[in-house]
């Protein structure tokens, strides 16, 4: 008689959301300052429209 070998994946799931928030983290810390001067950027053009505005 020939077993079958039934395959449990009810974990994958959340290994592979670990997996991907370590891989977020990683990109965050290694272009940090990328990311800091892109948004203060965006905020300084945002303060620059508001002010014209008001």
């Amino acid at each position: 008689m020939q077993k079958k070998i039934r395959l449990d994946n009810r974990g994958i799931s959340t290994i592979e959301i670990i997996l991907i928030l370590v891989v977020l983290i990683a990109l965050v810390l290694l272009f940090k300052k990328q990311i800091m001067g892109l948004v203060e950027t965006v905020f300084t053009q945002i303060n620059k429209s508001i002010k014209e505005v008001y």
